[in-house]
């Protein structure tokens, strides 16, 4: 099913083994100051190259895109970024805290042939936005390059893949870099041709769930439709494939973290009446003293916790044990998808209370969010009318929606933590 195969990457060399000063978040995190910063930190950060200078419009002088495809030329050239020898899988480790306790993550970045989603080997699990993949595809198509990497899920529930993370992790790692939350990335290089081929095997036989990076996945996709008009007879192309991070999906330390709500009526608001919509199908009550974590535990059928407006404080609401979502929810999708917490906020709570749904995208502008659950609950007393605070889709969840063949709302997961750009970069010439 899945091809998945080394590849000569290209990396940084000057920096010498730490990284820090060079890598970056994802491009769709970084704020202008923040991007700022990076570069006066150092100015061949990443960041010059995923979020170049220059206008937006591809048909504009001296545009970001020009602009990111002449630097990626330029470092290659000057040697600031050098292409490995041999073939490789790259083993990845992310070492972190969470509540409390350290938790380490570990990918295999490697090439993955790219797929149409219809073929349901690759799956999606999100939307995605046509404005970001627009800026994404010019600059693939200017770099002709992966700048940073998908974050796929496979399953491993015997935990066989260990044996290629124990194989790299056996020796130093080739770079190191610490990320403003205190996150430790570390990254090996493995060139062993019987442990790649094992890899590729083992992966033959498995999908590939995407967890991050649907913009980057959708965007190669239409660049190895572009290049295969450009070269038809082309055997074997970079472009066929995009560089990803595998994670196993069955390893304890993968955690995903919920996104939260921050939500804004069309016009005036009033919290009783929202409240009053909410407790025809929930059962609604003051959260107290309870903590977050506490009060949302438990509950078999959707709970989330909720403030509308500055005069309230956080309420409880579950969803009543009569109501039935095949008749809430009168759409074609499957019941897997329909009791995700998020479904249920998105189709009884955000659009019939609040006139705001992913099918009008002139509503879209009033929704933004958050992984912060307090600063969704302070946002009504800063100007917004709802914070709601949810719950983490399970990775069962996010499995058999997308067997289903169907895709979560929009930020229905926050994997934790967001992969660094800049440790490795592919060629797709």
């Amino acid at each position: 099913m899945a091809r998945v195969r080394p590849f000569r990457g290209w990396r940084y060399t000057s920096a010498g083994d730490d990284l820090s000063s060079r890598t970056a978040p994802p491009y769709d995190v970084i704020k202008p100051d923040e991007r700022a910063k990076l570069l006066e930190r150092d100015p061949y950060n990443v960041v010059a190259l995923e979020l170049p200078d220059g206008p937006l419009d591809p048909q504009a002088p001296a545009n970001r895109y020009h602009t990111g495809a002449a630097t990626w030329d330029a470092w290659r050239a000057q040697g600031v970024l050098v292409q490995d020898a041999e073939p490789a899988l790259y083993v990845l480790a992310q070492e972190y805290e969470l509540h409390g306790a350290p938790v380490v993550r570990r990918a295999i970045i490697a090439e993955v042939g790219l797929e149409p989603f219809e073929a349901g080997v690759i799956l999606p699990h999100e939307r995605t936005l046509p404005k970001a993949l627009g800026d994404r595809f010019e600059l693939t198509k200017a770099t002709r390059a992966n700048l940073s990497q998908v974050f796929g899920l496979f399953d491993d529930p015997e935990q066989l893949s260990d044996s290629v993370f124990d194989a790299a992790m056996a020796e130093p790692p080739a770079a190191t870099a610490v990320d403003a939350d205190g996150v430790v990335s570390r990254l090996w290089i493995l060139t062993d041709p019987e442990i790649a081929g094992w890899f590729e095997t083992f992966m033959r036989e498995r999908r590939i769930f995407i967890a991050d990076g649907h913009h980057r996945y959708t965007t190669a996709l239409a660049y190895r439709d572009l290049m295969r008009g450009i070269r038809p007879d082309a055997v074997d192309p970079a472009f066929d494939f995009v560089m990803m991070a595998l994670v196993n999906m069955d390893d304890p330390d993968l955690a995903v973290l919920p996104y939260h709500r921050i939500a804004d009526a069309a016009g005036e608001f009033d919290a009783a009446t929202f409240t009053n919509g909410l407790s025809r199908i929930f059962d609604v009550s003051d959260l107290g003293t309870a903590d977050l974590d506490t009060a949302l535990a438990g509950h078999h059928r959707t709970a989330f916790v909720f403030r509308a407006g500055a005069e309230c404080g956080p309420r409880l609401a579950v969803l009543k044990p009569d109501v039935d979502l095949s008749t809430e929810i009168p759409v074609a999708m499957s019941d897997s998808w329909k009791t995700l917490d998020v479904t249920v906020v998105q189709e009884l709570v955000l659009w019939p209370l609040l006139g705001i749904h992913p099918d009008r995208s002139e509503t879209l502008e009033r929704l933004t969010f958050t992984n912060d659950p307090h600063e969704a609950l302070r946002a009504p007393s800063e100007g917004h009318d709802v914070g709601i605070v949810l719950r983490a889709t399970r990775l069962d969840q996010l499995r058999d929606v997308s067997l289903a063949g169907e895709i979560m709302p929009q930020k229905s997961t926050y994997f934790y933590p967001k992969l660094l750009s800049g440790l490795v970069f592919r060629s797709a010439e």
